[in-house]
C-alpha cells in the first residue's frame, strides 16, 4: 500500500495518469480515466460509489480502513514510527530519553530525527503534488529549477511544514479530532458489524481477570484468559483500553492483537482473546452473515457500478461546444446577407492528437470562415482548443 500510495501519480494507463485530483484545473484521472468538466457528472457518481463503498465496508468490518488503508496510519506506522523505533528504541527508551538532559546523545538522536523527518515531509508533499498538478508538471518543474516556479515552491514547503506537524506531533490526534470518519462508527456499527474486540466472555470468567501465577488453574478458580498485563494498551497508538468495548479512538491497526496473541503463546493460552469478531459473535457464537441493511447498501452500489459503467460507454472522447459571441449581435449586410460570429470549443479527451480537423457546413447553405486559424488544424491530446468563426 506505500508504494502504492508513491508511485498512483507516476504509473501511466493509455497515456493518462492513474490518479490524479487537479482542481485547479477541473482535470481528475481515476484509474487512469480521464474526468474533465463536461465529465463532472462521472466525477460525482464515481465520488457517490467510493462513498457507498466504505460505508458498506464501515458496517460490515468497522473501521478496517483506518487502519490499513488511511495514508496517515500506512506513513504513521510504516514510516515514520519504524524511524523512530530506529533511532530512539522502543517506547521505555523513548521515555528515558525525553526526561534525559540535553547532552550529545540526545541532541544527535533528536535532530537525525528531526533531519530526516522533515527529508520524508518533503518527499511526501511533492508525491501529494504531483496527484494535483500531474507528475509530468512536477518533474519539468523540478527539471527548470524551484526559483522558476516560486508560485508552487512556497505551497509546497508549506505541506512539507503540515505534513511534519502531523506525523511527527499531531500523529493519531489527526484520526481523534480532525477526521470525521471515526465518527460515523455510531451510525454505521451494529452487533454484527466485525470490529477489533476483546472476548469479555473468555477474558473475564466468572470471577474476572486476574494477574497471571504460573501452575494457577485460573478455570477451577472462575477466572477468566486475561491476565491484566495491559499489554494491549501500551501499544495502542491511542492509548484507549480496547477490553472496555469498541471506541471512537481505535483505529483497527490491530497493534493490541498482536502483543496479546504473543503473551497468550507464551502463557500456554489460546489466541484470539482480542480478535477481529462481531459482538454478536462473541455473545453468541453467530457467525458472520449479511445484514438487511448491508445487502441495501450492495443492491445500491450494483447499481451505481452498472449506471456508471454504461453511462463510459457512452461518452465521447472528443467535446463539442458552439456559442455565439457573447455581446455581439449578428450584422444584416448587402444582398440580405446575415453575418454572425460564434465561438467553438473543443476537447480532445484522449491521449492522441486529433489532426486535419476542419469545419463545415452540412445543412444550410453559407460561407463558413475561422477566424485566426487556418481551415484545418490540429486539437492537441488532452487539450481544449477554443477559437472563432464567423457564419454567413
Amino acid at each position: 500500500m506505500l508504494a502504492f500510495l508513491f508511485l498512483s501519480p507516476f504509473i501511466k494507463v493509455n497515456g493518462n495518469q492513474f490518479l490524479m485530483f487537479n482542481i485547479l484545473e477541473r482535470r481528475f484521472n481515476i484509474f487512469g480515466f480521464p474526468f474533465w468538466p463536461q465529465d463532472f457528472h462521472l466525477f460525482v457518481i464515481s465520488m457517490l460509489i467510493g462513498v457507498v463503498f466504505i460505508t458498506l465496508f464501515t458496517v460490515a468490518f468497522g473501521r478496517i480502513f483506518c487502519g490499513w488503508i488511511c495514508p496517515q496510519t500506512i506513513f504513521m506506522e510504516m514510516v515514520f514510527r519504524r524511524i523512530e523505533y530506529w533511532i530512539e528504541g522502543d517506547r521505555n527508551k523513548q521515555r528515558k530519553l525525553a526526561r534525559q538532559k540535553w547532552d550529545a546523545e540526545k541532541i544527535r538522536k533528536k535532530g537525525l530525527k528531526l533531519i530526516i523527518f522533515l527529508f520524508i515531509s518533503f518527499l511526501i508533499a511533492n508525491v501529494f503534488l504531483a496527484y494535483l498538478i500531474g507528475s509530468d508538471k512536477l518533474i519539468r518543474y523540478i527539471t527548470d529549477g524551484p526559483f522558476e516556479h516560486l508560485g508552487t515552491l512556497v505551497p509546497l514547503l508549506i505541506f512539507t511544514g503540515v505534513f511534519y506537524f502531523v506525523f511527527a506531533w499531531f500523529r493519531e490526534q489527526v484520526c481523534i479530532i480532525a477526521c470525521p470518519y471515526g465518527r460515523l462508527q455510531g451510525v454505521l456499527l451494529d452487533t454484527k458489524s466485525i470490529v477489533v474486540a476483546y472476548d469479555h466472555k473468555r477474558g473475564e470468567g466468572e470471577n474476572g481477570r486476574k494477574k497471571f501465577r504460573k501452575n494457577e488453574d485460573r478455570e477451577a478458580l472462575g477466572h477468566g484468559d486475561c491476565i491484566d498485563c495491559l499489554q494491549c494498551v501500551h501499544v495502542c497508538p491511542t492509548g484507549i483500553d480496547i477490553r472496555n468495548g469498541t471506541q471512537l479512538e481505535c483505529v483497527n491497526c490491530t497493534a493490541c492483537i498482536d502483543e496479546c496473541d504473543h503473551i497468550m503463546e507464551s502463557i500456554n493460552l489460546p489466541k484470539g482473546l482480542i480478535r477481529y469478531a462481531s459482538e454478536e459473535n462473541i455473545e453468541k457464537k453467530a457467525p458472520f452473515r449479511l445484514t438487511a441493511r448491508m445487502k441495501g447498501y450492495i443492491a445500491v452500489l450494483s447499481i451505481m457500478i452498472g449506471l456508471l459503467i454504461g453511462m463510459l460507454f457512452l461518452r465521447n472522447d472528443v467535446e463539442a461546444n458552439v456559442l455565439r459571441l457573447p455581446g455581439q449581435l449578428y450584422e444584416h449586410k448587402e444582398n440580405n446577407i446575415i453575418s454572425n460570429v460564434f465561438t467553438y470549443k473543443l476537447v480532445n479527451k484522449t491521449s492522441n492528437d486529433i489532426e486535419d480537423v476542419s469545419l463545415k457546413l452540412m445543412s444550410h447553405k453559407g460561407e463558413l470562415r475561422l477566424v485566426s486559424t487556418s481551415d484545418e488544424f490540429t486539437v492537441l491530446a488532452k487539450a481544449l482548443q477554443k477559437a472563432r468563426y464567423l457564419l454567413r
